[in-house]
């Protein structure tokens, strides 16, 4: 995939003004976003990435459209996984309700930036070492085991993790929030206060989903530029669909089961493909292995899509049962 200077320059431009309205336009004002406001706000961001799908596809061809298009669904199914996290986030450390989109917005900045560069240094190793594709794929595939025997349980308490911790040693902290300040003073002395900390612990939290999203993504497509743009618009579009999906998220009890399908699938893939470009002497003499063909971008996105279509489905019905049943007991006592 030939892409021209421009292009990237275009393509952060376009990241770049994204983000400059949700500072300038969204969280200037500390507000908390009514349903209808995520709601259509959430389908204005992915709008927009459907539509960088149709130029990427009437520039480049089906088959790069594919790999954004199959790129862009699973980083966007496995970042409703992160919402799960920044809930028990936003609950442990209390943060008011009009406050919680600058976190988040802050947050997943951080995020972008962490995301971009491990996406640089998973190309990096891919390029000079191919045995890479085999250290991604079994890591998924030992992913998607762990994944599907959580099933359906969600910690209740977050767990602060070293990053947060090494930051409250060594920054003095106030216990309450000040507005949406992020330092203050105190008898003369700077504080950093709960706003910063939260802020840190988002950003922190999603490099760890990145663990797992970035060598994902990498079995879908090889091309930087659309592993990058696949990242940035469904890292974009987070904020809002956390305040959309809030109050949905207990509902999608299936949902580890589909991302356990989605990434064991990808990490089959990558084996696969690794082994189609084996060069370790001492699997099969370092000669490639092609007795079982590449899985195409066609069947990869036509998987991810059927499998999310199930989950969610599934999800939702069991969850109306159960709400059923609660009524029909609560009528009968």
């Amino acid at each position: 995939m030939d892409v021209a200077p421009w292009v990237w320059i275009v393509t952060v431009g376009i990241i770049l003004a994204m983000l400059a309205v949700d500072y300038v336009g969204h969280v200037r004002t500390p507000h908390a976003p009514t349903l209808k406001e995520s709601a259509w706000w959430s389908i204005a961001y992915v709008a927009v990435a459907l539509v960088f799908g149709l130029v990427v596809l009437a520039g480049w061809g089906p088959t790069y459209g594919g790999e954004y298009f199959a790129g862009y669904i699973t980083e966007k199914s496995l970042s409703v996984d992160n919402l799960f996290v920044f809930v028990l986030i936003m609950t442990s450390f209390r943060v008011p309700r009009q406050h919680q989109q600058r976190v988040l917005l802050i947050g997943i900045t951080i995020a972008l930036v962490l995301r971009t560069i491990f996406i640089l240094a998973g190309a990096a190793l891919i390029a000079n070492f191919a045995w890479i594709f085999y250290l991604f794929g079994a890591f998924l595939i030992w992913t998607a085991i762990a994944q599907a025997r959580a099933g359906t349980d969600h910690d209740e308490e977050y767990t602060e993790n070293a990053v947060l911790r090494l930051t409250r040693r060594i920054l003095p902290t106030t216990d309450d929030y000040v507005e949406h300040h992020m330092f203050t003073k105190v008898d003369g002395k700077r504080y950093v206060t709960p706003m910063l900390i939260v802020m840190i612990a988002i950003g922190s939290a999603d490099l760890l989903f990145a663990v797992d999203s970035i060598p994902a993504i990498f079995g879908l497509t090889q091309e930087t530029y659309l592993v990058f743009a696949a990242n940035a618009f469904s890292l974009l579009g987070l904020r809002q669909l956390y305040f959309l999906v809030d109050g949905l998220l207990d509902r999608l009890v299936y949902l580890n089961y589909g991302l356990a399908a989605i990434l064991g699938f990808i990490g089959v893939k990558l084996v696969i493909h690794a082994l189609h470009t084996n060069e370790l002497p001492f699997v099969n003499g370092g000669e490639h292995i092609e007795v079982v063909p590449e899985i195409p971008t066609s069947v990869s996105l036509s998987f991810i899509v059927v499998v999310l279509a199930v989950t969610t489905v599934a999800s939702l019905m069991k969850s109306r049962r159960e709400e059923r049943v609660g009524v029909s007991s609560s009528g009968d006592a």
